[in-house]
């Protein structure tokens, strides 16, 4: 297959190609990127499928997401095994129409991640590549205790990272602050943590949003923080020298921050029937300072050179799938370009998970997992929101609308 437009992100965070076009093998992998004209002289039976104004680019990758979340939902008590399997499997197709072919997830119910991997495998369904952890790990009575195993002290954290290891985890996740202002988990657990995961060749990205937390957990040496909501310049000069990446989603908190104002300028001071909703309204004096963290100081950090991640994190009721291109508006909105933008949901991610010799750029001999946009991306990001065509490791996962749920209906 030959798959030509005017414009082509490579996905390093600054190179634009114009009137490229890209030859996938039979092996799946990108064979050539060239003029359409000499392509076709070498290929010339090849299928063509021309763009003409729309952008190429690498798929994305949705650093943070929940595929398996059910709890925020109004009747969560339904949601048994396989109700959460078909959750999670409605999750993780969607993410073709918004152009991510990759997602890591940072905690479902146990086993969920693993089966979808498995049943993806076996021929039984199409779905990003994914990457996960198991369940997140808190200590008793910590952060999210009611969704993730709970355990106290360095032994037993360690002894519950290698039950997860054991069990098919990927990487590890640890939940060290959720509100309030002091840290949940010792120094002496952080620094078990981590050290149990990296002697196991397992890495560990930790929820961390307030102080002193974030900077337990520079000092730990996690490999992610994911939110950092309210960390400093120095924290982010810290792990940039460190090599910690910050996954910030932003969309997860500006959401919550826009639903409560809304629904404050509503209905005032009147009580909130939804259960879910009446939750989150309990945390509006948080989000608003959230929203406006990220909003002030996302450009500064950026700059710092320290690596970041786009993940969405959306697991409220009714909030939409794994939004990855407002993600990625947001961060054009608060100073950055949109092939920089690009470089955070493709060649970053890529390196983080340890497979930039794989895939994560538009690069002669990586996977074809690939991205067509209508339009000028490089110059407006919001042409994310007009998905043309993707594929998945040389195959076509979605075309004008349809999405491909079965081999027969992909090029092999």
């Amino acid at each position: 297959m030959i798959i030509s437009t005017k414009y082509l992100i490579t996905g390093d965070g600054k190179t634009v190609l114009t009137d490229k076009a890209v030859y996938i093998g039979e092996d799946g992998k990108i064979g050539k990127i060239a003029p359409k004209e000499e392509l076709l002289k070498e290929f010339p039976q090849e299928e063509v499928k021309e763009y003409g104004d729309a952008t190429l680019l690498p798929g994305l990758m949705d650093m943070h997401a929940h595929l398996a979340y059910g709890y925020s939902q109004p009747d969560s008590f339904n949601f048994g095994a396989q109700l959460i399997m078909l959750y999670a499997l409605q999750h993780a197709q969607a993410a073709f129409e918004r152009g991510i072919t990759t997602v890591r997830d940072m905690s479902s119910a146990h086993g969920v991640c693993k089966n979808l991997k498995l049943a993806e495998k076996k021929g039984f369904i199409v779905i990003p590549r994914i990457v996960h952890t198991d369940t997140g790990i808190c200590m008793t009575g910590g952060h999210a205790w009611d969704e993730v195993e709970e355990a106290d002290g360095p032994w037993a954290i360690r002894k519950e990272i290698r039950k997860q290891v054991r069990d098919g985890a990927e990487w590890v996740k640890i939940l060290t602050t959720n509100r309030e202002p002091y840290p949940e988990f010792t120094q002496e657990e952080l620094d078990a943590a981590v050290d149990e995961c990296h002697r196991r060749g397992i890495k560990c990205g930790v929820h961390a949003g307030t102080n002193p937390g974030i900077q337990m957990c520079i000092d730990a040496g996690f490999d992610t923080i994911e939110h950092g909501t309210f960390m400093t310049l120095d924290h982010a000069k810290q792990m940039a020298e460190k090599g910690i990446a910050w996954t910030p989603t932003i969309m997860a908190y500006t959401y919550l921050y826009k639903l409560c104002k809304e629904n404050i300028e509503k209905n005032g001071d009147a009580p909130v029937s939804d259960p879910v909703m009446q939750k989150e309204m309990a945390n509006y004096e948080f989000f608003e300072p959230a929203y406006k963290a990220y909003r002030d100081h996302f450009k500064e950090f950026y700059d710092t050179g320290v690596t970041v991640l786009a993940g969405t994190d959306m697991v409220m009721y009714h909030s939409p799938l794994l939004p990855l291109p407002r993600e990625l508006q947001y961060m054009v909105e608060y100073g950055i370009t949109p092939v920089q933008a690009i470089q955070v949901a493709t060649s970053n991610p890529a390196k983080v998970l340890g497979v930039e010799k794989e895939r994560g750029l538009v690069a002669e001999g990586l996977d074809a997992d690939l991205l067509v946009v209508g339009g000028d991306l490089s110059r407006d990001i919001t042409r994310l929101k007009d998905v043309k065509f993707v594929t998945l490791g040389g195959k076509r996962v979605f075309e004008d609308g349809i999405r491909y749920v079965g081999t027969g209906n992909m090029f092999m």
